[in-house]
């Protein structure tokens, strides 16, 4: 594991470049400019450019955020999310017809095609959990007492993360109510990053590929699991998590990682 000063040090080894958005390119409110003039070198240079999010919204809905926050179009052209991946299932029926949202009603476009299938919890075939609910906000208790009797559904994870920064404000995520979901002894199909299926929308086999991601549970353990290279963007999600940098070895310990280099942020 190496430091990494410059991008461009390593630039011409890969071919593609698959990318975090929150984290990474953003915070949730503004852009990370010197994330943004990465892309622009890369894009610049030719290489292909791959955003892997774990939002649990449809593609289309990302790019229509960034584009909000300004990026440019035109370094848009491959956006997968876990949400996309998930809806496609769900449409399917993959795993039962009726199912019961646990999540905010701003996720509600994952399920536009199947609206009339959604249900009680009660007589819902599964459980389609895009993060939290709108009414019982980061209360986590009230999750296990909504949850302790649908064990023997299955629940659908479509962002396997944890927590994420909004600023300087943590946020629970989907991931946070499949944990609950596994504690009580339910069963969770996940959606996302670092799950192996989702990795087969971004690229092929024979393209040289780096990863770029700022949570060790997802990003780099992704990387891991698919035996490609990447870069541990210190931060982002972890950053409470450690002092100064000789720490960091202890952090990928912690999580059974191993990223080939780190920086502080993404650069050039």
């Amino acid at each position: 594991m190496k430091k990494l000063d410059h991008i461009n040090d390593i630039v011409q080894s890969y071919d593609t470049y698959v990318i975090d958005l929150w984290g990474v390119m953003h915070n949730g409110i503004i852009l990370n400019e010197s994330a943004i003039n990465v892309v622009e070198n890369l894009s610049t240079l030719g290489k292909k450019i791959v955003f892997l999010s774990n939002a649990p919204r449809p593609s289309e809905k990302v790019k229509n955020f960034l584009i909000k926050m300004r990026m440019e179009e035109r370094f848009l052209k491959h956006i997968v999310t876990s949400g996309e991946a998930a809806m496609h299932a769900i449409n399917q029926n993959k795993y039962g017809k009726f199912f019961y949202h646990l999540g905010p009603s701003r996720d509600e476009s994952i399920f536009t095609k199947v609206k009339n299938n959604k249900s009680s919890l009660e007589k819902s075939d599964f459980i389609l959990c895009t993060g939290l609910l709108d009414s019982y906000g980061e209360n986590l208790d009230q999750y296990k007492i909504l949850l302790k009797d649908s064990v023997k559904k299955k629940l659908i994870c479509t962002n396997p993360d944890l927590i994420v920064h909004r600023g300087t404000i943590k946020e629970f995520c989907a991931g946070k109510i499949a944990e609950i979901f596994e504690s009580l002894g339910g069963q969770v199909v996940y959606f996302g990053k670092p799950h192996k299926e989702i990795y087969k929308l971004c690229f092929e086999k024979k393209e040289k590929v780096l990863a770029i991601g700022d949570n060790l549970r997802t990003d780099i353990k992704g990387a891991n699991n698919l035996k490609i290279d990447s870069i541990f963007i210190s931060d982002g999600v972890h950053k409470s998590e450690f002092d100064n940098e000789d720490e960091l070895i202890n952090l990928f310990k912690k999580y059974n990682v191993k990223p080939n280099f780190f920086q502080k942020t993404l650069k050039w």
